[in-house]
């Protein structure tokens, strides 16, 4: 049983908790806060032991890792603490806000030995899990393009004074509460990004950050892509993968619709999954088996830097290569 310190016991951090009641493979113990009032409800729910101090949980030798629902912007140093104090860092997304930080903070964990997972929790919906299956055997050819979209209405929801109302903590508007997934998924499904022209701009709301994002981009294996994310739209979430015999499209979690060349299209359902838990028990899983990272670092690092990219990119009207 691995024995988890949560940082960050907000909306999310009570999601990830709940995620793993019952688990037989990882146990959240304790949360760190700094209004240990506030989260007297969730540490009697969840019976946790709360610390106002993250230098407590990473001296305590009963805890084995730390999950990181923490500001973006302190992701890098937490994980290159955590690594320090030989904790294993499960971090939510984005991993860090810069490529820079991103290598620094990976160096930390490839040399104290500890796993890092990152919470990319699409990666787990089973309608992505067979996209990506059926790509990598060739169903559909060879991959041409990807089209992906991830959007929805915080900008209605955040107020000005709120952590994430700024593009310090959110550069290039919603990539980093959505469009980063999406960007993982097309990087792990068509390789290194390598070169992304975007704009990115705030035409719907007052807070600082903007609501309308959209790029295209270039990917190591040849395919390209398009991805927008909208942070002040409907909610909605579209993968298109268009190959050399067919495509593939999901819209959720559970749908997955297969296309031949003559455009017929079969629809193939699967159950829906605690996509929280099954990331959180393969981040266990990875501990227990020796397993260092579970995403692989140069597609942590190629989707922070492709972020950056499209930060670089909307400010100055050209495309950017990813080296």
């Amino acid at each position: 049983m691995l024995r988890a310190a949560i940082c960050g016991a907000g909306n999310w951090g009570a999601r990830l908790i709940e995620s793993v009641q019952g688990s037989g493979k990882i146990r959240v113990v304790c949360a760190v806060t700094r209004d240990p009032a506030a989260r007297q409800p969730l540490a009697a729910r969840f019976g946790l032991a709360l610390r106002t101090r993250y230098a407590d949980v990473l001296a305590d030798r009963a805890i084995d890792a730390v999950v990181l629902a923490t500001p973006h912007s302190v992701h890098a140093d937490e994980v290159a603490a955590a690594a320090k104090g030989g904790k294993h860092v499960f971090v939510e997304k984005p991993f860090t806000l810069t490529r820079s930080s991103a290598e620094a903070a990976i160096e930390a964990c490839r040399r104290a030995g500890i796993t890092l997972a990152v919470g990319f929790n699409r990666r787990y919906a089973p309608a992505y899990a067979e996209m990506k299956r059926r790509i990598a055997a060739g169903e559909i050819g060879k991959l041409r393009h990807l089209e992906a979209n991830f959007s929805g209405p915080p900008s209605y929801q955040t107020e000005p004074g709120n952590w994430r109302s700024n593009q310090v903590e959110s550069p290039g508007g919603s990539m980093t509460a959505r469009g980063c997934h999406v960007l993982d998924a097309m990087v792990h499904l068509a390789g290194l990004a390598t070169r992304v022209q975007a704009v990115s701009e705030r035409l719907q709301h007052d807070i600082d950050v903007d609501d309308t994002t959209a790029c295209l981009l270039r990917f190591s294996s040849g395919a390209t892509g398009t991805l927008a994310t909208l942070h002040a739209a409907p909610r909605f979430y579209r993968i298109h993968a268009f190959g050399s015999k067919g495509a593939l499209e999901l819209r959720g979690d559970t749908e997955l619709d297969v296309f031949d060349l003559e455009g017929a299209v079969r629809r193939v359902k699967f159950e829906a999954i605690d996509k929280e838990r099954a990331e959180l028990e393969d981040f266990a899983d990875a501990v227990a088996n020796g397993v260092k990272f579970v995403i692989a670092p140069e597609e942590l690092v190629n989707v922070v830097a492709g972020t950056e990219a499209v930060v670089a990119s909307a400010a100055s009207g050209r495309a950017v290569r990813i080296d």
